[in-house]
């Protein structure tokens, strides 16, 4: 699979590069005075300074007001565990706490979403198996 590239909007490039690098493991690549590229687990984002940010709008999905807006990795079950524990290790304030939803049903996923700095939503999930990505039975 070929890495997805993300560009999304910020409104202090310092925090966004402290919790990206800090928070989450990302590396730096290029930057500018209004851009910062991250290696997030090997995509490709971007955080481009702007002077104004919009507010953030909910669905209902399984129970949660998911942000419709929001990105984020698929990792393997193992990692995302990794994640949450630090996650919670370092007291992560999370829209929707780290659980299981659709259990049982095609599309079983461990999930968990937080807010950067900036109010961007971030999604991180997981599936016992990749072949359950996109099943619909």
């Amino acid at each position: 699979m070929r890495p997805f590239h993300l560009a999304f909007p910020v409104d202090n490039l310092e925090k966004t590069r402290e919790f990206y690098t800090k928070i989450l493991g990302c590396k730096e690549g290029r930057s500018s005075d209004r851009w910062i590229d991250f290696d997030m687990f090997g995509h490709q984002v971007v955080a481009h300074l702007v002077d104004s940010l919009e507010e953030t709008q909910t669905n209902p999905v399984d129970g949660d007001d998911v942000p419709a807006s929001h990105f984020g990795v698929i990792l393997d079950l193992e990692d995302w565990e990794k994640l949450s524990n630090h996650l919670n290790k370092i007291n992560m304030e999370f829209i929707i706490e780290p659980h299981v939803r659709f259990k049982g049903e095609a599309g079983e996923q461990a999930t968990m979403f937080f807010l950067d700095p900036c109010g961007n939503a971030l999604e991180f999930k997981a599936f016992k198996s990749d072949d359950m990505i996109f099943a619909t039975d």
